[in-house]
């Protein structure tokens, strides 16, 4: 084997191509005569460890190919020198990537099919099935919870006027019905704790985007403190150039939210063929898991007929007379918890009827009344002679997946509903989206 090793590479200095190519011939050859693997453990690792210096040397910023971590010492369009501070160099921040924000799930983005593929017994025919690419984005795993709602309200309090506190507060009079003694919930489920971790509720639309304006603002105030940087002593804006902040918590739109709850992953095979749809955010076409101890059990919180919301005692249903824990429920392949059942969410779109004509196949979203203008639906309109009127507005937006309070139709991802954006109920929910800046992957 010595012999061998200094016929092959004598006392050259190899190109990091040429190691590779004598590596493997070196661990051809140690594989014959396994009882001296001891003896050339070592040398195979100082062998193995010069390969990898010499390609980081090629590959990174000594000379190959410059990246958004590795962008090298000087501008391959001008050669000026970055971070020379004499010489009022352009600044060039270190960046390792995206920083982890918390409680999110990323999402690989790809190829799906949008819209209802089932019977549409409402007869509402505004899903109309089309195919389309969406980004990849983070979501979180679960619904925002009655203590992540407190947290913001208790920051509101120290930092905000009266006014802005009292705009964020929850309508807890969403549980008061005339013929239901649900008064109970009205001042025990947001603050009390059992219900810590239970979605929060009672929360329109408008309120859903300022928690995420102020979720992002607070998160990223932390990593620059964490830093070192001087914004966060300041109200000044962290800049999206320092590489130490995430990208806007925001609502999912529409295709990111039914995207995530198909979760389609492991369902292909062979340049991309797709072996079957799912009519529920988890694998099968059963609303009851399959599989070991928990067999027989239901996979989200809705409701079953008229008057079954949890089941007899004993948890032959799934147990959940109003909303459950956010964890409750096993979660669907991309970690997501919920994606069908216990609060229906809203997601970023206004809502109009869905065709083929009237959406960009990537990443879509419906903004206003573009195509479908919002005067056609008005019976004050000269352009609707007919008097006809609806609840459609551009302010009109869009909730999906079902509630605790819905029946199993709902719960399908390509299903959806429309409130105003101002208005709050007892079975509507979030949870928060962001971009992945810079990669798909």
């Amino acid at each position: 084997m010595a012999g061998l090793l200094k016929a092959v590479m004598g006392n050259k200095i190899l190109s990091p191509w040429k190691t590779s190519n004598y590596l493997h011939i070196l661990a051809f050859a140690l594989t014959i005569n396994m009882n001296k693997m001891k003896y050339y453990k070592g040398l195979l690792f100082l062998v193995g460890g010069s390969l990898i210096i010499s390609s980081c040397s090629l590959l990174g910023g000594g000379g190959g190919k410059p990246s958004a971590t590795n962008p090298g010492q000087m501008s391959t369009a001008t050669g000026l020198a970055y971070n020379d501070v004499d010489a009022g160099g352009f600044e060039v921040t270190p960046f390792e990537g995206q920083p982890d924000a918390p409680n999110t799930v990323f999402i690989e983005g790809g190829r799906a099919i949008m819209g209802s593929f089932e019977e549409d017994v409402m007869k509402y025919r505004d899903n109309i099935e089309r195919t389309v690419s969406v980004a990849s984005f983070y979501m979180d795993e679960t619904e925002i919870a009655n203590i992540h709602w407190l947290e913001y309200l208790h920051y509101l309090a120290k930092d905000s006027t009266q006014e802005v506190y009292s705009a964020a507060l929850p309508d807890t009079t969403v549980w008061v019905g005339k013929l239901a003694f649900n008064d109970p919930y009205v001042d025990h489920y947001l603050r009390y704790p059992g219900f810590r971790y239970f979605p929060v509720v009672g929360v329109s639309w408008t309120q859903a985007n300022n928690y995420a304006v102020w979720r992002t603002r607070a998160v990223n105030v932390q990593l620059a403190e964490q830093s070192g940087e001087q914004y966060a002593e300041t109200d000044g804006r962290i800049p999206l150039e320092s590489g130490i902040v995430i990208p806007a918590y925001r609502l999912p739109t529409e295709a990111e939210w039914e995207y995530a709850a198909q979760a389609l992953i492991g369902t292909q095979w062979l340049e991309e063929m797709q072996t079957h749809q799912r009519i529920y955010p988890w694998d099968g076409h059963a609303l009851r898991n399959p599989y070991g101890k928990q067999m027989g059990f239901f996979l989200a919180n809705f409701k079953r007929g008229r008057g079954d919301y949890a089941g007899i005692a004993g948890r032959l249903n799934d147990g959940a007379l109003i909303t459950s824990y956010i964890y409750e429920f096993p979660p669907n392949d991309y970690g997501l918890y919920n994606m069908a059942g216990n609060v229906s969410e809203w997601v970023m779109d206004v809502y109009r009827p869905m065709s083929y004509q009237d959406f960009d196949d990537l990443n879509p979203i419906r903004r206003d009344g573009f195509l479908d203008d919002v005067r056609g639906y008005n019976s004050n309109s000269e352009q609707n002679p007919q008097g006809f009127t609806s609840l459609i507005t551009d302010k009109a937006r869009v909730y999906k997946g079902g509630s605790w309070k819905d029946v199993a139709y709902w719960m399908s991802p390509g299903t959806r509903r429309y409130l105003d954006q101002d208005s709050a109920t007892a079975t509507i929910g979030f949870r928060c989206a962001m971009i992945r800046a810079g990669s798909n992957y």
